[in-house]
């Protein structure tokens, strides 16, 4: 039976190592869309598509995690969305759960499920960089509750008010953008976490974990920082963030681990292009 409730969006990058275990925890007749950032082989992309009902978006180039976002929910004509990375599952009745708590929080702007690790551990985020005196404090919330930002990793909200925002900031490559989309959502309405709703989040494994990747992520992560810092009135962002990174190069795990070190010189060295020309955000 299809599901003509929600649209689910997932973004990804050589990401075949874990899109079967997604797909396969999505309900059947469930609407997805699968937005392609340039990966190397899509063949084996497409037929995993195609077994799944799947609509697949190739794009030439990466053009990063938030616009392929927007590029997806362009598509949808559901009343939700669910933007999921590619690396999480959806536990049972966790899209049930999400859409529940949506019709009971009519007010509300954006959802988070609960996100655990493949050990059952929990992550949940207290506040975001941009707004640190918005910290949610005490424990982890044991039931629905309002919270102050929400996790990247699976992000349910309503397409209307994701459309009248418009979307994910497109200057963000990747990042941040989630603090960004979190704060321009609760100018609309409180955001929730959804206790019951549950999903598995082995986080880092969406692509590839090479010193390669590490060091292209570290550099737009340092980069997206500098923006978002600035577009949320933080003093000297660009320094604030060289001296992250300064203190990143300076940690031990650079000795043992090859990816961690390639991250982190990544990290330098999109602080100091940042740096270079002012903050503007052109990370491509």
């Amino acid at each position: 039976m299809l599901n003509t409730t929600v649209t689910i969006v997932t973004v990804c990058h050589n990401s075949m190592a874990v899109l079967p275990a997604m797909l396969k925890s999505i309900p059947a007749g469930t609407l997805v869309i699968l937005v392609d950032n340039a990966s190397s082989d899509t063949s084996a992309l497409q037929i995993l598509a195609n077994e799944h009902g799947a609509e697949l978006q190739l794009n030439a180039d990466n053009i990063g995690f938030g616009p392929a976002c927007n590029q997806g929910a362009a598509k949808a004509k559901t009343e939700f969305l669910l933007f999921l990375n590619p690396d999480t599952e959806l536990q049972p009745k966790a899209l049930d759960a999400l859409i529940e708590a949506a019709k009971n929080h009519k007010d509300a702007s954006g959802f988070n499920p609960r996100i655990l690790d493949s050990r059952g551990r929990q992550s949940f985020r207290h506040g975001s960089k941009l707004r640190p005196k918005e910290r949610l404090k005490g424990p982890i919330p044991t039931k629905d509750a309002k919270i102050s930002v929400l996790a990247g990793s699976a992000i349910f909200c309503r397409r209307a008010l994701f459309e009248q925002i418009g979307g994910f900031d497109p200057a963000i490559f990747m990042y941040h953008e989630d603090d960004d989309l979190s704060l321009r959502l609760c100018d609309h309405g409180p955001l929730m976490y959804c206790h019951t709703a549950q999903v598995m989040h082995l986080s880092g494994h969406g692509s590839p974990r090479a010193p390669l990747v590490a060091a292209f992520k570290g550099y737009h992560s340092a980069r997206s920082r500098v923006y978002t810092l600035g577009k949320y009135g933080h003093p000297r962002p660009e320094l604030n963030t060289l001296g992250a990174a300064t203190l990143r190069l300076a940690g031990l795990d650079n000795l043992v681990s090859k990816r961690k070190r390639a991250k982190n010189i990544g990290y330098m060295k999109g602080a100091l292009s940042a740096l270079k020309d002012g903050g503007r955000n052109d990370p491509r």
